[in-house]
């Protein structure tokens, strides 16, 4: 099993981990991590959008005047699109975008990715991830302790208040869930830093 070192939040080592092989020494498999990650992008899409075709706005299909002798360009009808108030060209209506993904292929991009993050040096292991109250510069002062300048993401075992709102204003820096964190927000954050509980639900079966 690999092993990594454990940090508190002052960024001093605390110990080791070992870390199950089956979710942090899997081969890379880019090709369906982009899969995977394409059909998030398209089942967070809600699909509302809805505006008017040529046949749903109001007004009538009768030609505003003569097709010739006039001076004017030639036009049939006033809900064309080219008139203020006209219908829409190939009008949007709402649809589902969603995709269908198999779970043991979205299970292989999640570890998948969570290797290649291993490998690269770019997963943080935190003791214990708390703050005494929910104030910015507490969680602010581990990012510095930790030198962490690029997009973050820190994954906690369960919900917590103080940890919500002590995040919610540092730039570069995403809060989740171990049972939420998903592939997309593993790919595009460089550091992913993760308590030690929350290691352990990771680890735990999710197909």
């Amino acid at each position: 099993m690999a092993k990594i070192k454990v940090f508190d939040m002052s960024a001093q080592e605390v110990g080791s981990l070992s870390l199950s092989d089956e979710v942090f020494k899997v081969e890379y498999n880019e090709p369906v991590i982009h899969q995977v990650i394409v059909a998030e992008n398209a089942n967070a899409r809600q699909g509302t959008k809805s505006v008017l075709s040529v046949s749903e706005v109001r007004g009538h299909h009768k030609k505003p005047y003569a097709q010739k002798h006039t001076g004017n360009a030639r036009h049939g009808n006033t809900k064309a699109p080219q008139y203020k108030g006209g219908g829409v060209v190939h009008a949007m209506k709402p649809r589902d975008f969603s995709k269908k993904i198999n779970k043991q292929v979205k299970y292989l991009a999640f570890v998948s990715a969570l290797s290649q993050k291993f490998a690269q040096n770019e997963i943080t292991v935190i003791d214990e991830i708390k703050v005494a109250e929910p104030k910015t510069k507490l969680i602010a002062d581990m990012m510095t302790a930790f030198k962490f300048d690029r997009k973050t993401i820190m994954v906690i075992e369960d919900n917590n208040e103080n940890i919500l709102k002590a995040t919610a204003n540092i730039p570069n820096l995403e809060l989740t869930t171990a049972d939420l964190l998903n592939v997309g927000e593993i790919v595009k954050n460089k550091n992913v830093v993760i308590s030690k509980n929350a290691i352990k639900r990771l680890e735990e079966v999710r197909i």
